[in-house]
């Protein structure tokens, strides 16, 4: 995969104070903001092109990260004045993504998962993360049957905010707002969806007891650094 996507549009209303002034994807843990985790990811990944869709303090976000030259990758912003949500998000940002496959991730979610791992040309129209359903989500999102995802497979997984995607999966979408399960939940169905499961380090930060958590765990834990060897090109 040449390019990826990071999600970075939400208002994130579930931190409540967190976010009044700050957008989520700058919130700092462990002295870095919450999105370079992500970027530090991808760039682990082999992955020096990435695009960024921004809607609530977009504007502070684009300043923040710039270009990308101090991370020394490119980054792209596809801006929403209105936010649209995860699909409708990737689909405007298609023209900037390209004809191949390329990778989507959450800007709130933190792992030590080589993205490298993920397939470079799914079988299907999308491959994606699952992990074991956290505290919050019980029920879980999809069951994974012989390497595929499944609509009706217990015990259900939780999606990770990770997937590899072909532009082919938003064909006969219209712009606007739409979420991502709009389309994925046909091509599910359809058998066209493959998945994994993975069982290591994967936090998703959606509450401020979350955030308390995932800052705690970074103080304790020098691994749980994004850019381990380049800290020098993130914040401080």
């Amino acid at each position: 995969m040449k390019k990826a996507m990071i999600l970075a549009a939400g208002r994130g209303e579930r931190m409540r104070d967190l976010t009044a002034e700050v957008p989520k994807p700058l919130l700092k843990i462990g002295g870095h903001y919450l999105i370079e985790y992500a970027i530090s990811s991808i760039k682990q990944a082999g992955i020096n092109e990435i695009v960024i869709n921004v809607s609530y303090q977009g504007e502070k976000i684009m300043a923040a990260l710039g270009d990308g030259a101090n991370y020394g990758i490119k980054i792209l912003y596809s801006i929403e004045p209105e936010r649209l949500e995860t699909g409708g998000g990737i689909f405007q940002a298609l023209s900037l993504l390209g004809n191949e496959p390329f990778l989507v991730m959450s800007s709130d979610v933190i792992t030590d998962y080589p993205l490298s791992n993920m397939p470079q040309n799914p079988d299907g129209l999308a491959h994606l993360m699952m992990v074991n359903n956290p505290v919050y989500h019980p029920h879980g999102d999809y069951g994974l049957r012989n390497g595929k995802i499944a609509l009706d497979t217990a015990p259900a997984l939780t999606f990770a905010s990770i997937g590899v995607y072909r532009p082919e999966l938003f064909e006969g979408c219209a712009a606007g707002h739409f979420r991502l399960t709009k389309v994925l939940n046909p091509a599910i169905s359809s058998g066209r969806v493959t998945g994994e499961h993975y069982r290591g380090l994967w936090y998703n930060i959606g509450t401020p007891e979350d955030f308390a958590e995932i800052n705690q765990r970074a103080r304790e834990d020098s691994n749980l650094r994004p850019l381990a060897s380049e800290t020098n090109t993130l914040s401080n």
